[in-house]
Order: structure tokens, then C-alpha cells, then sequence
């Protein structure tokens, strides 16, 4: 998984919404955790960002679908009819 390197210079803002409430729970657990509401927050989210782009981006394959993969890139199968008429039109549409 990429994970975001680490940037002291923040320059671009977010913003949100939130109730009195909410900030006050996330200022109050930013003070316990000795961190600015910034940090705090970017800590909690960014990891979460990351397992959802992955979990997107990323296919994991088992053993034996690995080596399917595998054996039809090393030994293509010939192309069908449909596939060669789809190539023909796609040709003839350059």
C-alpha cells in the first residue's frame, strides 16, 4: 500500500463541518494526545484514505488464480471471431 509521506509543510486547507459537540470531542482528544486538532485529525484520517484507495486499487489474486493469470499471458489463447470483427471496426474507425 502507498502511504502518504510524511509533510511538514502544510499549505493547502480542508475544511468541515462539525457540531459544537463533535469539536469539542476531537479538541479535547487532540489535547490528551498532546497533538494540535491538525495532526490529530490528518493522523486518524490519512490512514483510513489509504485503505480505501487501496482496497480500490489493488486486486489480490489466490495462488491458483495467480497462475491462471499467469499461464494466459505465457500462452495466450487465438483470438475469437467477435474479437478480430471488434479489432477490424475499432481499425476502421482511425
Amino acid at each position: 500500500m502507498t502511504q502518504a509521506q510524511p509533510d511538514t509543510s502544510r499549505t493547502d486547507r480542508i475544511e468541515l463541518r462539525a457540531s459544537p459537540a463533535e469539536k469539542a470531542l476531537l479538541v479535547r482528544a487532540a489535547a490528551l494526545e498532546r497533538l494540535d486538532l491538525t495532526t490529530f485529525v490528518m493522523r486518524a484520517a490519512l490512514p483510513k484514505a489509504e485503505s480505501v484507495v487501496a482496497a480500490t486499487e489493488i486486486v489480490q489474486l489466490s495462488k491458483r488464480d495467480s497462475l491462471k493469470v499467469l499461464e494466459l499471458i505465457e500462452h495466450p489463447p487465438e483470438p475469437t471471431q467477435r474479437l478480430i470483427a471488434a479489432a477490424k471496426r475499432r481499425l476502421a474507425r482511425e
